[in-house]
């Protein structure tokens, strides 16, 4: 399987402090001490993942980066870290998420893996060139290990059939594009374009750096 060189280097830059058996964490600190997962952090502790994710495994979770997340539309990220939005926003996060550990060396092409989600799975595709993607994200930083799992970091948010982007944006606060990119009212989360792909293979292309207070509190907290 292939991974940029780019990934490869990035990989070895990023997470050199963390494959020292004696200093791996579990998956939600292994994240948080990264710095390129703040968003993802964010959101498991609004969906209250943490504690599940903190326990004895193992998991396999396909991370969203901060890149990924910032390429959403405005008003996603913040709508979704709303209280009464927690139903939709776990339904995300799970769709990330599988028990077991399963590396990269394991994934085959076409393979089907079950996720959190109930009834809802993640395909692996593996390109040509040996390019690895879950559904339609690829895998950017493969086999990032942890004490009670493997993360794989992927450029884009998956997103379950079940959840109909359209629809539940047209239930959301608007957000001011001009406002949104103002990192002073906002988390201090890098900002990319990648993309967010559903599972028919769709996607959006919008980059705006998007969070909400509550981020940053549950990152503070978290800390």
């Amino acid at each position: 399987m292939k991974f940029s060189t780019l990934a490869i280097t990035t990989a070895a830059a990023v997470f050199s402090t963390t494959h020292a058996a004696d200093e791996l964490k579990d998956i939600p600190t292994t994240a948080t001490n990264n710095g390129s997962f703040t968003t993802l952090v964010a959101a498991l502790g609004a969906a209250d993942l943490v504690p599940a994710l903190s326990g004895d495994g193992p998991f396999t979770v396909f991370a969203p980066t901060d890149d990924a997340f910032a390429a959403l539309p405005a008003a996603l990220v913040p709508c979704l870290l709303l209280p009464e939005n927690k139903e939709a926003l776990t339904s995300i996060l799970t769709y990330h998420v599988a028990n077991g550990d399963v590396a990269s060396s394991d994934l085959t092409d076409g393979q089907v893996i079950p996720t959190l989600l109930d009834g809802q799975d993640v395909t692996v595709k593996i390109m040509d060139d040996g390019t690895v993607m879950i559904n339609d994200a690829h895998v950017v930083i493969p086999d990032v290990d942890t004490t009670n799992g493997v993360v794989h970091a992927i450029d884009a948010v998956l997103v379950p059939p079940s959840v109909d982007v359209t629809a539940f944006l047209a239930t959301c606060p608007a957000v001011d594009a001009d406002a949104s990119t103002d990192t002073d009212d906002l988390v201090d989360f890098p900002t990319a374009s990648d993309g967010i792909v559903d599972d028919s293979g769709s996607s959006v292309t919008t980059a705006t750096t998007v969070a909400a207070t509550i981020g940053a509190a549950v990152v503070a907290a978290l800390l």
